[in-house]
C-alpha cells in the first residue's frame, strides 16, 4: 500500500489512513509469463469494475476481495471486521463446481486479457438470502442488484488483488484514479470538493443542488458511474457528451472536474449511498451530495432512506460532510427552481416529468420544456434516442 502524501491543502484523509495501491506494471514490476502457469479466473463486468475501484484505492481501505469475517460484519452491521465503516460486501464469486481450483496466485482475466492476481486466502459459501435482505432490503429478483447476486456463483473467494493496468476504458480523457483526482484538487487548489454521483443525464434540478453547493465549496467533483448500469439506463457515451456540454456551457471551467467513475451499479439504495460517499472521500472530496432516492431503482427504498442511513456513522468516521437536499423542481408559480423547503405551492404548479414521459418526448424527437432540461442536453438526448428508434 502507498501512503498519500499530503501538500499544503487539507485533503481528507483516505479510509483506514492509506491509499491503496495494488496496481503493478507488467514489463516493469513483473512479466506476464510469471503467471501464465497460473489458473485463470475470468472476471465479469461487475468483477472487473470491483477489481479497479480495489487496486486504485477507490475502495480503501480494501486491499483485495472481502474474507467471511469482513462479509458478514458488513452486512450485519455495516462495518468491516475492525469497526471500520463500510456498507456493501465487496465479493468475488465463482461457482461451486469450479472453486476447487482456484488456490494460491490466481489469474485474472477479462473479455480473456490477463489483467490482474488474486492471492486466494479464503474461500467461503455466499450467504444470498441474508445478504440480498439486509443490502437489497428484498429477495425480489426483479430488483436488478439482487438479479445479479443470484445469477452469480455461490462460493467467494477472498484475498488481495493486484491490477496490471488501469482501464482507461472508453474516457482515457477523464478516467482518473483517487490519486490523479486528488492532483487534480491540488493543483487548483481547492480546499474544499463537493462530488456528485449520477447514472442519469443531468437535468435543471441536478443542476440547482450542484450549483447550490458551489456557492459552499471550492470546486464541482461531477463523478458519473459508467460501470455497468441495467439495461435501460441511457450509455454512458451519450451520459458524457451530455455532460460535456452542459459543463462547456453552463459551468466554470476552473472550479469544475468532470471525471469518470468506473465502478458497476448495484441499486442497493441506502447501502449504495454510503459506499458512493465513502469512495468519493477516497478520490479527495470534502462533501457528497445525497438526494432523493440516492442509487435507488423502483420502490424498493424510502424517498429519503438514503440519508437517514448516514446516521450509522459519527461525522468523524465518516471523513466526508454529506450535503442532503429534498426534491428539487420547477415552480411555474414561483418563477424558479424549488424544493418544498422553499415552495409554498402543491403540486399542480409544478412542473415535473417521469422518465418514461421524458423518453417518449425524446423517441418523439419532442423539445424537452427548458425549465426542465438544458437544450443543449435535450438536443444530445434526443439524438441518442432516435437512433435507438
Amino acid at each position: 500500500m502507498t501512503q498519500f502524501a499530503a501538500s499544503n491543502l487539507t485533503l481528507p484523509t483516505p479510509l483506514g489512513g492509506e491509499l491503496v495501491n495494488r496496481v503493478v506494471r507488467l514489463g516493469e514490476d513483473f512479466e506476464l509469463g510469471a503467471f501464465e502457469h497460473l489458473p485463470r479466473l475470468e472476471l465479469s463486468g461487475r468483477s472487473f469494475a470491483d477489481l479497479e475501484m480495489i487496486a486504485t484505492g477507490a475502495y480503501s481501505p480494501l486491499t483485495g476481495f472481502l474474507g467471511e469475517q469482513d462479509y458478514l460484519s458488513v452486512i450485519e452491521h455495516l462495518r468491516l471486521a475492525d469497526g471500520t465503516p463500510w456498507s456493501i460486501p465487496i465479493t468475488l464469486p465463482v461457482h461451486r463446481d469450479e472453486a476447487g481450483q482456484y488456490t494460491g496466485r490466481v489469474l485474472l482475466t477479462h473479455a480473456g486479457q490477463p489483467v490482474g492476481t488474486l492471492q486466494v486466502s479464503e474461500q467461503f459459501t455466499a450467504q444470498k438470502d441474508y445478504e440480498a435482505r439486509e443490502v437489497y432490503r428484498t429477495t425480489d429478483p426483479a430488483h436488478p442488484g439482487v438479479a445479479a447476486l443470484y445469477a452469480a456463483g455461490d462460493v467467494y473467494l477472498a484475498g488481495a488483488v493486484t491490477l496490471f493496468e488501469v482501464p482507461r476504458g472508453d474516457f482515457p480523457h477523464a478516467h482518473r484514479t483517487p490519486a490523479e483526482v486528488r492532483e487534480v484538487i491540488e493543483a487548483r487548489g481547492w480546499h474544499s470538493t463537493v462530488a456528485f454521483q449520477t447514472r442519469n443525464p443531468i437535468h435543471r434540478a441536478h443542476e440547482y443542488l450542484q450549483k447550490v453547493a458551489l456557492e459552499l465549496v471550492d470546486g464541482l467533483l461531477l463523478h458519473p458511474l459508467v460501470g455497468q448500469t441495467k439495461g435501460d439506463d441511457v450509455p454512458a457515451a451519450t451520459r458524457m457528451q451530455a455532460y460535456e456540454v452542459l459543463l462547456d456551457k453552463y459551468y466554470p471551467a476552473q472550479r469544475t472536474l468532470l471525471s469518470v467513475y468506473p465502478a458497476a451499479m448495484r441499486y442497493a439504495g441506502p447501502r449504495e449511498a454510503v459506499l458512493h460517499a465513502l469512495s468519493r472521500r477516497n478520490y479527495g472530496a470534502t462533501h457528497f451530495i445525497v438526494g432523493r432516492d440516492h442509487a435507488g431503482v423502483g420502490s424498493y427504498y424510502g424517498t429519503y432512506d438514503a440519508q437517514e442511513i448516514f446516521g450509522a456513522y459519527t461525522p468523524q468516521e465518516l471523513g466526508i460532510q454529506i450535503l442532503k437536499f429534498e426534491h428539487t423542481f420547477y415552480c411555474q408559480t414561483c418563477g424558479q427552481l424549488v424544493s418544498p423547503r422553499t415552495c409554498p405551492h402543491d403540486s399542480s404548479h409544478h412542473l415535473i416529468l417521469s422518465g418514461t414521459k421524458v423518453r417518449e418526448k425524446l423517441r418523439a424527437g419532442e423539445n424537452l420544456p427548458p425549465e426542465f432540461s438544458r437544450r443543449e442536453v435535450a438536443e444530445v438526448l434526443r439524438a441518442a434516442y432516435q437512433q435507438q428508434s
